[in-house]
């Protein structure tokens, strides 16, 4: 690698053949740190060798459009993309973030669905725009939520992707459930008996995750499809927050979730709007109670748990303009935007984090430069006045 500053993007491998997930965004990133002046290698935990405090990188090319492996030392920045896993390469994930916490790192690991509700939930100005939530231990903590809202959703406390979600909605009969299983697979509409509904949720339930029950909201299209909203919000080229875009997503025929990954479709969150509310003052006042919620979340959260550089926030609209905060992802995805045709959204997406590495980078050195500065007249003053040399002993190069 050449001096330029250098961004590290940690990630991990999704099986024991090195398959990489965002391959393309790596590329996509590589491409655009070059244009900024920044460096960036791709690798993962197995990458490291730590005898020699060396990494064999994955380097991406943007003229050859290919990648090769290279051995390179540890980056000026890391940038962690790594999402959780049930396998091995987590674990060597969890044994790096402790090695090597002494790193700069872009961002830090956020807490789980449930430890992030209950720190904004201390926050007043946040919970009219929380949904009721509570932890799973049994069927009795959904019946709770029933007996205030028709429809209740169950979520794994660590998922992501739409992955073993369920719905029950509260019918005159018993009860109405819904699902995705952890591949993603909708799962069909089966009705039980209030009776019948601890078993359903014990066999639901019974793959080793924690579940949180949440307040289910009515967010169905008049198609009868659900939608939902994902903006996304970093940290710019001057270190502050600042939201980059937010686009609607429409889950698929049957499906309790909006997730591209499960054959959701993606719109601009102005068009879709236009369906669900219809006045443009309202869609306007929406937009702006919505922005300053991700920025202020992101603020909260960086402050509760450390360095963050983005966050993607779920959102639901009701259908009298509330905005709802569903969850919170830190490594989240871009795609949304290039499928609902906002390219400059998707490349502001690309862009951003790596001109905050810059920042970070920049700030980084004009401190230990201030530093060096701060100890340099420190023992200059240290030195008797007839041992100090004056301008015209300097050497040369130093002028």
């Amino acid at each position: 690698m050449s001096k330029q500053p250098v961004l590290g993007i940690l990630t991990l491998y999704l099986n024991d053949k090195k398959a990489l997930e965002e391959r393309s965004v790596y590329e996509k990133m590589t491409a655009a740190g070059q244009r900024l002046g920044l460096d960036v290698f791709v690798f993962t935990p197995q990458d490291v060798e730590e005898r020699s405090n060396r990494i064999h990188a994955m380097v991406y090319s943007p003229d050859t459009r290919s990648w090769r492996r290279r051995w390179v030392r540890f980056p000026h920045m890391i940038y962690d993309r790594c999402r959780i896993q049930r396998s091995k390469r987590f674990e060597q994930l969890l044994a790096f973030r402790r090695k090597y916490g002494h790193l700069t790192f872009l961002n830090r690991p956020l807490r789980n669905k449930w430890t992030v509700y209950r720190t904004l939930s201390q926050v007043a100005a946040f919970r009219k725009h929380l949904p009721v939530t509570r932890p799973f231990q049994s069927a009795d903590d959904v019946l709770l939520l029933l007996k205030r809202f028709p429809l209740v959703y169950l979520k794994p406390i660590n998922g992501t992707g739409g992955r073993g979600i369920l719905r029950i909605e509260r019918q005159p009969s018993g009860f109405l459930l819904q699902g995705r299983d952890r591949r993603r697979r909708i799962v069909a509409p089966k009705r039980v008996t209030r009776h019948q509904l601890a078993a359903a949720l014990r066999a639901w339930t019974t793959k080793g995750d924690r579940y949180i029950a949440q307040q289910g909201l009515n967010i169905k299209l008049p198609n009868g499809r659900v939608h939902d909203y994902r903006m996304l919000v970093q940290k710019n080229g001057s270190g502050e927050w600042e939201v980059t875009g937010c686009a609607g997503r429409i889950g698929p025929a049957r499906s309790i979730t909006s997730n591209l990954h499960g054959g959701g479709e993606a719109a601009p969150m102005n068009r879709l709007l236009q369906q669900w509310v219809g006045s443009e003052a309202e869609i306007a006042q929406i937009r702006r109670t919505a922005e300053k919620l991700g920025v202020d979340v992101a603020r909260h959260l960086e402050s509760s748990y450390g360095a963050l550089c983005e966050l993607a926030l779920d959102l639901a609209i009701d259908r009298s303009g509330r905005v709802w905060l569903l969850e919170v992802n830190p490594k989240p995805a871009r795609e949304v935007f290039i499928r609902a045709g906002e390219r400059t959204v998707y490349r502001q997406a690309i862009t951003r984090p790596l001109e905050y590495a810059l920042w970070v980078y920049r700030k980084k050195r004009n401190l230990r430069g201030a530093a060096e500065e701060a100890s340099a007249s420190e023992a200059d003053r240290k030195v008797p006045d007839d041992q100090q040399a004056s301008p015209i002993d300097l050497p040369i190069e130093s002028t």
